[in-house]
């Protein structure tokens, strides 16, 4: 070998070993010169809630990001996943739903103001919501599956949940019937991920709802694979130690309802096809149900809130495949004791909470969260429905989802699951 020949290598050679430096450093090392927003590591103790003028480097963050994306994606093919601002066709311009049909019934959409009760604390209020769910995390008496195991085992698949906005350095688990179509326009306001007449969307509200709920919009943590194959993992891990991290939830039986509503009340093909059919099948005695939802429901045949719990119940049900987002426990979705969330939300505190988050993200002055939704599924409302139940159904379905109940601070719903 000549020696312009082992010079070139050797040049190749440290090339690489800088790389990878720059890599660990920034895993090791950066997180305490460069520690650009809160991140809540266990076992640390809780710390305040961080303030608004904290948000002011997080531009920094978004450039860190931007270099380690380029190292790292240097020679794959930076149309695929790249994170590109997506030209959508002309869709009518407002996302927001006609009042008065049937539709904005069932989903429960309220545009009229109103004042929500206000925490005197909400800092508190935060801090006892993440410490409650960091307790039963690390209680070992508490156990449920996949409550042990590693972010790193994690399939990739499951974490299809995590949007990532590099510009302002949040992550954002979103929860299926917990005002998630809302979150999800506002993530793509503040990405910028979507244009409208090469402009990019500023009122989350003009989003229509068939691009927010398109996966090609959004950048998730399951994507990155293909963009940086084994890197992936390790820029996945900067990113939660360095950007805001945030989730949403309700109270696990008042989602339950509210998703049996808006997927079995209204005409909807698709979930009548994959789960109404069988569920007709196997819990009515509906030898040869209808092939489409127009038939069933102008025959008067539908799927009964009883059904979907026995459905919900069965064994079978997921040998065939996972429970389907919507009812999906919040802990399957959002590995809360892998991920250490930095802001907790409820839908039964949205207005207020939201809020919070915003002027928490330093974005309030950009962009308000859409104004007044609230779901008319209400808490007291599941008496109710749960009336027909047995007993014996409700507390398997209790112990089903105990683990949200339990992570969220949620209180077991004694007068459903007693004689």
């Amino acid at each position: 070998m000549t020696k312009p020949q082992l010079f070139r290598l050797w040049l190749v050679l440290g090339s690489v070993l800088m790389i990878l430096m720059i890599i660990v450093y920034w895993d090791n090392v950066g997180t305490a010169h460069f520690y650009l927003h809160t991140a809540f590591s266990r076992p640390h103790p809780l710390e305040p809630l961080p303030t608004p003028g904290q948000g002011a480097d997080r531009g920094f963050a978004s450039e860190v990001g931007e270099f380690l994306e380029k190292l790292l994606g240097a020679g794959s093919k930076q149309n695929t996943l790249s994170g590109k601002k997506t030209e959508q066709p002309p869709l009518p311009a407002s996302g927001r739903p006609v009042r008065g049909n049937m539709e904005e019934s069932v989903r429960g959409y309220d545009w009229s103001t109103h004042d929500a009760p206000q925490s005197p604390d909400p800092d508190g209020r935060q801090a006892a919501r993440r410490s409650t769910l960091r307790e039963f995390c690390a209680n070992a008496s508490f156990v449920f599956p996949t409550k042990e195991r590693s972010f790193d085992d994690i399939p990739n698949y499951e974490l299809n949940h995590l949007i990532v906005d590099d510009r302002h350095g949040v992550i954002y688990c979103y929860v299926p019937k917990v005002a998630c179509t809302n979150w999800k326009r506002v993530m793509i306001v503040l990405s910028e991920s979507l244009l409208d007449q090469g402009a990019p969307y500023r009122d989350p509200l003009d989003i229509p709802r068939e691009f927010v709920h398109n996966s090609s919009t959004h950048l998730t943590f399951n994507k990155f694979w293909r963009r940086y194959g084994r890197f992936s993992r390790h820029l996945m891990k900067i990113k939660l130690k360095k950007y805001t991290k945030f989730l949403f939830v309700r109270d696990p039986f008042v989602r339950l309802i509210s998703a049996f509503r808006s997927k079995f009340e209204l005409e909807n093909d698709e979930f009548y096809r994959k789960f109404a059919v069988p569920m007709l099948r196997r819990y009515s005695n509906q030898s040869s149900p209808p092939a489409s939802v127009r038939e069933a429901f102008g025959a008067g045949l539908r799927v009964s809130f009883s059904n979907f719990i026995q459905y919900l119940l069965d064994p079978h049900t997921e040998k065939l495949a996972p429970f389907n987002e919507h009812w999906r426990q919040v802990h399957r979705l959002c590995h809360p004791c892998q991920i250490d969330y930095d802001f907790v939300g409820k839908l039964e505190t949205l207005d207020q909470d939201a809020a919070q988050l915003l002027r928490l993200l330093n974005v309030d002055k950009l962009l308000h969260f859409p104004p007044s939704y609230r779901n008319r599924t209400a808490s007291s409302w599941e008496e109710g429905w749960f009336a027909q139940i047995p007993l014996a159904w409700r507390r398997q379905l209790y112990k089903l989802y105990e683990a949200d109940f339990v992570l969220f601070g949620y209180p077991k719903p004694e007068n459903l699951l007693r004689d």
